[in-house]
């Protein structure tokens, strides 16, 4: 049994990784921006859950301050930031940037004493810093900054491991089903696997980062080979 602590764990990929580690038997903490929903959320499939805020990192310490051991920690929590230089939102901007560069980096500075040998750490990134699209100034720079905080991380932090997933398209997410089915369909066709990205696969993957103990510092892309069409 492992102490599992999802951050972004109420919605989404987080959410059905959460899940799966708890119906597994691990002992499961997972955050959300509001305590209610997150608590509400987490007994669900009996784990625990807390409120906590990545956009808001001068409180994270606070919030994480009665979570224990942690033997893994996924770092899930995204944000969708629509933002084109020729119309830029610097408070959207400094959100994204704030939520994963400073949020995560800031929950791994206050769980340091916590973590040991043997623990794992996986950190979210996405596509669009490989394959942008008009809007996403702000997603693109920030998931390729991604990489260098699991490098700096892994560096760091040794032995402890460290890794990055780059989800693709995710076909069953909440925000690709809210898309219109043509417009899943053309992504399928793109796609040399013939098949969008499901959560389930990103939960695999994820899984296999934290448990293989000779992948550290490694860049995974879940995506069916989306890249290639």
């Amino acid at each position: 049994m492992s102490n599992v602590l999802v951050v972004g764990g109420t919605s989404g990929i987080g959410l059905a990784f959460a899940r799966a580690r708890a119906e597994q038997g691990d002992e499961v903490v997972l955050t959300g921006r509001d305590a209610h929903r997150a608590d509400l959320i987490a007994k669900e499939f009996g784990a625990r859950g807390i409120a906590l805020d990545l956009g808001r990192p001068l409180e994270i310490a606070a919030a994480l301050a009665d979570v224990g051991r942690v033997d893994h920690l996924v770092l899930a929590g995204v944000s969708r930031d629509d933002n084109k230089v020729s119309e830029y939102d610097i408070d959207a901007a400094l959100r994204l940037v704030t939520l994963k560069l400073v949020g995560y980096t800031e929950v791994v500075h206050t769980l340091r004493t916590r973590l040991h040998d043997d623990s794992a750490i996986v950190l979210f990134g996405g596509q669009a810093k490989e394959r942008p699209y008009p809007g996403a100034t702000t997603v693109a720079t920030v998931n390729a900054g991604v990489r260098g905080l699991m490098n700096s991380l892994a560096v760091e932090l040794a032995p402890v491991r460290v890794n990055v997933v780059h989800p693709g398209v995710v076909g069953d997410s909440p925000y690709w089903q809210a898309k219109p089915e043509k417009v899943l369909e053309v992504l399928r066709t793109e796609t040399p696997t013939g098949r969008l990205a499901t959560m389930a696969d990103v939960v695999d993957a994820v899984g296999f980062l934290l448990r293989n103990r000779s992948v550290n510092a490694v860049e995974l892309t879940v995506d069916g080979g989306w890249l290639l069409g």
